[in-house]
Parts: structure tokens; C-alpha cells; sequence
């Protein structure tokens, strides 16, 4: 089954200005719009997952599917207008049996993904968090993306030093200019939470370091500072 690139395309395209105003804002700002706004902070966690959706199907392309697989990705595509409408409900009622029934399967996978993350909009983290592990798929993006949620859903946990962990894990996955110095902040930040401020300072470096387009965008030498002065007490 084949879906017409510009038809990928625009469903992308309608989710990015959402996480492109997420990218642009600092940890403040973040901290700030968690408390008041309830969507940002699902967009904030979800968005991460966008790029994975976008991922899916550049995947989708390079792979030769199996019978099994064909029906596989009809059944995933269908989840997805589902989440596409923000049908959270019906997304679930669609994937849970379809992902019992074809797991193992590319699309199987691919429909265990986009359960985490329903499960994630509903809040139920620790749900979201036992389907993204149990995601195994050879496409090495969206495997940098399925860690990277399973850190936001311990992070919601309160697990920070698990989370942290986690995206240092995703960050070292596969290096670039994008996921590698997302995951090191988020791991920096985590750490940081678990007073690990050895390794937040390490991750806050890195990326001063190795990704100055990033650490500029973040202003990263003030998190640098903040964790080397608790570090040296």
C-alpha cells in the first residue's frame, strides 16, 4: 500500500508549528507554561515524537514489506488519522489488538509506538512507558525517538535518575545536530534533578562543546554555571 507523498507531507506539516515554538522557547519558559498550559506540556513530551512520526514513514519507504507487514501498515496508518484527529480513545480501542495481533511485524511495531504515545496523552505513563520498551525496530531514528519517550515518561514518573540515564542513552544513539544535544539537555537537566551534578555538568558541557549552535539557542553556559556552583559546595 502506497500513500502519495504530498499526503505525508501536509500530515506532518500540520504538527511541526507546534513543536517548532517548543524548540524556540528556554527551560524557563518550559518551567513556566507546565504550570499553566496542559497541552504544552503534552506537546512538550509528544512533540519529540513528531519527527519519529515523520521517521515512520521515511522508513516505511525504504522497506520491502512481507504480506503480513502490508496488513501491518494498514492498521497502523488507520491508528494514525485517529491520533492525526487527536482521537486518543479511538487511536487505543484501534491499536491495542492490533498490536497483539501483529507483533513482531514492522507495522506491529510501528502500532506499539504510537500506543506509548496515546497512552502518553492520557497521562498514563507508566502504560506508555511498558509499550515503548518493548518496541524493537531496526529504523536506528525512530529507535533514538522510542528511548527519548521512554525518558519523558520517567521523567513524569519522577524517576529522574532513571530519566537521565535514558536520554543520555537516546543522545549516544546516533550522533547529529538535532536528537544529540536535545537528549544531553533533557539528560543534563534530569541529572541535575537527581543532584547527580557531576554528570549535568558533563552532559551541559558536551553541548557547549560539541553542539554551539544548540547551546547557544539554550544559553547553555548559565546551566554550565547554576550546577558548578552546587557541584563545588
Amino acid at each position: 500500500m502506497q500513500y502519495p507523498n504530498e499526503v505525508l507531507s501536509e500530515k506532518f506539516r500540520k504538527f511541526a508549528p507546534k513543536y517548532a515554538i517548543m524548540e524556540m522557547l528556554n527551560w524557563e519558559d518550559i518551567k513556566q507554561k507546565f504550570n499553566t498550559d496542559k497541552r504544552f506540556k503534552l506537546y512538550t513530551y509528544i512533540g519529540g515524537g513528531i519527527l519519529a512520526l515523520l521517521v515512520l514513514y521515511l522508513g516505511y519507504r525504504q522497506l520491502i514489506w512481507a504480506p503480513a507487514d502490508e496488513k501491518a501498515n494498514d492498521g497502523w496508518w488507520t491508528a494514525l488519522n485517529y491520533v492525526e484527529k487527536d482521537s486518543t480513545d479511538q487511536a487505543i480501542k484501534v491499536l491495542v489488538p492490533f498490536v497483539k495481533k501483529y507483533d513482531g511485524h514492522v507495522g506491529g511495531e510501528i502500532g506499539q509506538y504510537l500506543l506509548g504515545t496515546q497512552y502518553m496523552k492520557k497521562g498514563q505513563f507508566q502504560q506508555a512507558l511498558n509499550q515503548l520498551e518493548d518496541v524493537s525496530v531496526s529504523d536506528t531514528y525512530m529507535s533514538v525517538m522510542t528511548v527519548g519517550l521512554q525518558g519523558d515518561c520517567l521523567s513524569e514518573l519522577k524517576k529522574y535518575e532513571e530519566a537521565a540515564s535514558t536520554y543520555a542513552e537516546a543522545a549516544d544513539m546516533l550522533d547529529n545536530e538535532f536528537t544529540t544535544p536535545m537528549y544531553l539537555f533533557k539528560a543534563g537537566l534530569h541529572a541535575e534533578l537527581a543532584k547527580n551534578f557531576e554528570d549535568a555538568s558533563a552532559h551541559f558541557t558536551r553541548i557547549r562543546d560539541d553542539y554551539p549552535d544548540y547551546g547557544n539557542q539554550k544559553t547553555i553556559d548559565k546551566y554550565i554555571a547554576r550546577v558548578s556552583t552546587v557541584k563545588g559546595k
